[in-house]
């Protein structure tokens, strides 16, 4: 399926392949990284396949749906992953805009523009004006990219027996 290019000042999103399994274990085995993602835990090489399987099959949602790897422009470097996630929070069908990134990029913003970028898309060729980012209520860093791009927090949830804060933008 061809898909339409996200990108970003210093960002280009593309979807994850098999040749990304161990960028993607450098992410599921960080226990930073992973702290405030579901119940926290890292994970071995099985659940990383596990995982791996649940971003592909959030492909088959459509167009630029699903975790993306995060590469540098400039040098090419792979710092994370960001997509628009399908969700289904309190029977309704919800976009997330989730972004993780590698802990040696933290602090540099990256976070913040690829959830602009999303939203934008999203706004634009999705068009979709409401999205959601779900984030554990002790993760104010997650939090504070949030409010950068204009959400609030919406409701409080437990999603995966962990206490969930929804944060929306509409």
């Amino acid at each position: 399926m061809l898909r339409l290019s996200i990108t970003s000042e210093r960002l280009l999103f593309r979807p994850y392949n098999d040749n990304d399994f161990e960028f993607l274990m450098s992410l599921l085995s960080d226990p930073e990284v992973v702290r405030f993602i579901g119940d926290g835990k890292t994970r071995d090489k099985n659940g990383g396949k596990n995982f791996l399987n649940w971003i592909y099959s959030t492909y088959e949602f459509g167009e630029a749906m699903g975790l993306m790897v995060l590469v540098n422009k400039e040098d090419n470097t792979l710092i994370g992953h960001a997509g628009l996630v399908p969700q289904t929070i309190d029977g309704n069908k919800e976009i997330e805009i989730g972004y993780w990134i590698s802990r040696k990029y933290w602090g540099k913003g990256y976070a913040t523009e690829a959830a602009k970028a999303l939203l934008k898309y999203g706004n634009k060729h999705l068009d979709k004006q409401r999205f959601i980012a779900l984030i554990q209520p002790n993760n104010l860093s997650s939090q504070k990219v949030a409010r950068k791009i204009g959400m609030e927090l919406d409701k409080e949830i437990v999603l995966g027996e962990q206490d969930v804060n929804v944060y929306s933008n509409k």
